[in-house]
């Protein structure tokens, strides 16, 4: 990406190597960018823990179960999102599936499905679930053109470099009159004010990019998609702000960040900026 500017924020890696980054603000599209960003086989390093939740269906302790709660909860709301767009054929690619839950929720639903997951142990747990319809990255560019009604990355957009490339792939990947949904944190929310370098979901390095809905409208409109919709994703204030008051104070202090929680989304009726949000974009001619 180009035009960087100034540092927003300095901040470590509170889950897993505690080295420190930088956010650096890039004002031509109004988003972050983590610095330095680990390349290859370097970035992989970043997601060697237990602790890491979306490759995971263990449920030790309270973070967890939280989780996946939430994550019950939301797979109904992401099924009728998905349907609500009323695709004849109902092809799904679902990309960074974690341990295939959406994918199997879809299944049942009688979508013909694809997963994309990079990690190994995830992969096997999630194909479990599909009938082995989950495979690695490296299968994403063989896929046929113009061929999935909907794609949707759950927050994963984050998470990949070359980030012009992998717009570009997706846009290409989707049928003429398709859907993409995507789901990202959002660095303007109250709790990512409130909470600074201790805020969850920068999750550097793992995040290497930051959006806002600027960003994103940009970003896909180069490649001939538009931003239809915004919708909130009001569970993530509450899961997110759990996660940030153990880094902030050491332990989990559920009230507070409960409180805060509905603080943040109190705020976003107005500002219409909450903690992550969900975008749908389609071609501009579709």
């Amino acid at each position: 990406m180009s035009h960087k500017n100034s540092t927003y924020l300095r901040l470590k890696d509170h889950s897993v190597s505690k080295e420190e980054f930088q956010l650096i603000y890039n004002e031509e599209f109004d988003m972050l960018e983590t610095f330095p960003q680990p390349k290859g086989d370097k970035l992989s390093e970043y997601y060697e823990s237990e602790d890491y939740i979306s490759h995971t269906d263990t449920k030790r302790n309270l973070l967890e179960l939280v989780y996946h709660k939430v994550r019950s909860i939301s797979l109904k709301r992401k099924l009728k999102l998905i349907n609500s767009f009323q695709p004849e054929s109902k092809i799904l690619l679902d990309i960074g599936c974690g341990t295939g839950d959406f994918l199997q929720t879809a299944l049942k639903d009688n979508w013909k499905i694809t997963g994309i997951e990079p990690d190994d142990s995830a992969r096997k747990i999630s194909n479990s679930k599909t009938n082995n319809a989950v495979f690695d990255t490296s299968e994403l560019e063989k896929l046929k053109p113009h061929s999935f009604d909907v794609i949707t990355l759950w927050h994963v957009l984050e998470h990949l470099p070359d980030l012009e490339k992998q717009i570009s792939l997706l846009q290409s990947l989707l049928k003429p009159n398709g859907t993409l949904v995507i789901a990202v944190p959002n660095f303007k929310s109250y709790d990512a004010v409130y909470y600074k370098n201790f805020w969850a979901a920068y999750d550097v390095p793992r995040h290497l990019w930051h959006f806002s809905k600027q960003s994103i409208s940009k970003l896909f409109k180069s490649e001939g998609l538009d931003l239809i919709q915004v919708l909130p994703m009001k569970f993530d204030a509450y899961y997110v702000c759990l996660l940030s008051e153990k880094y902030k104070s050491g332990f989990m202090n559920p009230a507070k960040a409960f409180w805060l929680g509905w603080q943040s989304n109190l705020k976003a009726k107005r500002s219409k900026e909450y903690s992550s949000h969900i975008y749908v974009l389609k071609r501009a001619n579709s």
